[in-house]
């Protein structure tokens, strides 16, 4: 099968914008994404272009889509199967200094930098060099109520820059309205957790997905799966809160899936679960808990 091609980019997500194509459940797409500084940021500006008059922040973190999903309805939730991320350029672009970051308080101006890719290596100096592991920033559908920038978090998943988000990955979304409204972008070659400098390696790729359509998953959302680990995420004002909502989601999951009771669920999670940091730099805080499947093949569904 040849997959959908989906190259419209936004800023937002927005039950109000027409979706770029309509499809059935099981379509696999390829996603076509810019980087979050739209190409604005290039090994030959980088030294000045925050400083210029013509950096358009407007067009900042563009998703591709959305993509409505025939028969998606609220209450709904999207199954979305990470095939393979393909970096289409050989370097990254990244910020950091004032505003931004944990150590923003400690610069005068903004600033960029970019790395080259060589050899699947982040080339950061010549005697530093990072794996690249592609993952992707920005992924989520419409909201109900008023639109949300492509640069926040949210229940509608949106700028989790979680790096489990990545090939092999299976992400779980809430549809919140008729079709769904599937978006994605903001690749980063490579990221850490916490995205502490504020940005990851930015980079322009295609992102090939496979999207299903689930009418009676009960798991919280937003959700990422792999083949070791179950995730439910949570954005919060701040990271204490986003932690307890995702402690919360992985009990509820545990008791919705497995039937546990609370204190069973709470105390596993306590001893064999790990609360992860996904990103402390945008206007909400995003924290993961990483449940190991190894433990829950025990119990019974």
């Amino acid at each position: 099968m040849t997959p959908v091609r989906v190259d419209t980019l936004n800023y937002e997500f927005n039950k109000a914008t027409a979706p770029a194509v309509t499809v059935k459940s099981g379509t696999f797409l390829t996603f076509v994404t810019s980087d979050c500084f739209s190409g604005q940021v290039t090994r030959e500006n980088y030294k000045t272009v925050f400083g210029g008059a013509g950096f358009d922040w407007d067009n900042m973190n563009p998703t591709a889509g959305p993509v409505a999903v025939e028969g998606a309805k609220p209450g709904d939730v999207l199954r979305v199967e990470i095939l393979d991320i393909t970096l289409t350029r050989d370097f990254g672009a990244m910020s950091s200094g004032k505003g931004i970051g944990a150590n923003k308080e400690f610069f005068d101006e903004l600033i960029a930098r970019t790395v080259d890719f060589k050899n699947n290596m982040a080339v950061f100096s010549p005697d530093i060099k990072v794996p690249l592991n592609p993952m992707i920033g920005v992924i989520g559908t419409a909201p109900a109520g008023e639109p949300k920038k492509n640069g926040w978090p949210g229940e509608h998943g949106g700028n989790m820059d979680c790096k489990m988000i990545k090939e092999g990955a299976i992400v779980y979304l809430p549809v919140q309205v008729e079709g769904g409204l599937l978006s994605m972008g903001d690749v980063h070659a490579v990221q850490g957790d916490g995205e502490v400098g504020g940005s990851g390696a930015e980079c322009p790729a295609e992102i090939l997905v496979k999207v299903e359509l689930l009418k009676d998953c009960k798991w919280p959302t937003p959700f990422v799966e792999n083949d070791t680990h179950f995730m439910p995420i949570a954005s919060r004002d701040d990271l204490d809160e986003a932690v307890d909502v995702a402690c919360k989601n992985a009990v509820d999951f545990l008791m919705g899936e497995y039937g546990m009771d609370r204190y069973d669920a709470i105390t596993l999670l306590s001893l064999a679960a790990d609360a992860r940091i996904c990103q402390i730099v945008d206007p909400l805080m995003t924290a993961r808990v990483d449940i190991p499947k190894k433990l829950v093949r025990f119990l019974k569904k």
